[in-house]
């Protein structure tokens, strides 16, 4: 089945003015190839104070979108805004009020903790000693902090949030930061994340693949799929305004699924028909009755991680994907 139109995201309403916005794509196109393009007119904000989690499949564009706002990449079309500033062309002022943390730690490969932290002191003017002292003590940073050799990923990993956060940055840009991690470690690093945005009021963009670090985070969702954005809403929002309709193949064809309102994505799986729609299962059961009178027609909320395989399902997965305007 060939992909139908392009599907409009669901965006999120709130309106911000520039002075409001730590982060901005703008029609934002990426290509590494010309064979290889990523992304394709991107467009979404991170605004001040706000928790954003990126999602998508391996491959999506999520580090892309990192390293772009980082001014580590330079767009082929669009525009990137990173705290009201062109990253690549200001990108010392940038860098100096944003964090970053990926999922390998960028420090010097034989520095210690210590000449690590050192450096960080030297090159943030508002680096807060203060706030160093506490984040080493909280995570037992202080044996570790000699030869690199003897801190565990973990520690590494906290070391890396410490550095992204002591000079109190605006924007903070977490990509995978706590994978790998064991299960306390990873909750410990997301709600320490989370304390420090509701202390110091940084904004945050993290990827990850686990939906419960999503969840913990709470704030919006922006969904990359196809090198674009699928979906852009708050956490609530996308759990309580979709609804997983399936009915077996024979009941409908796809030109009435064309037809049919509210229908965000539709795929074929094992002679089924499976299709996300707007709204509550009353409110699709409405919609669906219009063209179907069944009852072996299925409706269901729909989790977060629902909604997630569901949307980023692709041909190849076990079906023919069909996308709805």
């Amino acid at each position: 089945m060939p992909m139908i139109g392009a599907s409009s995201p669901l965006q999120s309403q709130s309106a911000a003015s520039s002075a409001d916005i730590a982060l901005s794509f703008d029609g934002v196109d990426f290509a590494y190839t010309r064979k290889a393009s990523v992304l394709h007119d991107v467009s979404f904000t991170v605004r001040r104070e706000e928790v954003v989690a990126l999602l998508g499949r391996n491959g999506e564009g999520k580090s892309t979108l990192m390293y772009l706002a980082l001014g580590l990449l330079r767009p082929g079309q669009g525009r990137v805004r990173t705290t009201g500033r062109d990253p690549v062309g200001h990108a010392v002022a940038v860098k100096q009020r944003i964090g970053f943390v990926s999922e390998q730690p960028m420090f010097p490969p034989h520095a210690s903790g210590r000449e690590i932290l050192a450096l960080h002191r030297a090159l943030y003017p508002t680096w807060d000693t203060a706030l160093e002292r506490e984040l080493v003590e909280r995570f037992d940073l202080g044996p570790s902090l000699g030869k690199s050799s003897d801190a565990s990923k973990g520690q590494r990993q906290q070391l890396a949030l410490l550095c992204a956060v002591c000079h109190r940055p605006e924007l903070l840009l977490l990509d995978e930061p706590a994978a790998g991690l064991d299960p306390t470690a990873r909750r410990e690093f997301m709600e320490m994340a989370l304390r420090l945005l509701s202390r110091e009021g940084t904004a945050i963009l993290f990827s990850s693949h686990h939906m419960g670090d999503v969840e913990r985070l709470g704030g919006r969702a922006a969904l990359l799929h196809g090198g674009r954005i699928a979906l852009d809403a708050p956490l609530d929002v996308l759990r309580e305004a979709h609804t997983l309709v399936v009915m077996p193949q024979s009941l409908c064809t796809e030109r009435e699924w064309r037809a049919a309102p509210h229908v965000r994505r539709v795929r074929l799986r094992d002679g089924q028909w499976r299709a996300i729609l707007a709204g509550t299962p009353l409110e699709a059961q409405r919609s669906v009755q219009r063209m179907v009178q069944s009852d072996v027609v299925q409706y269901a909320s729909m989790t977060l991680e629902e909604v997630f395989v569901e949307f980023t399902a692709r041909a190849d997965d076990d079906a023919p994907t069909a996308r709805m305007a």
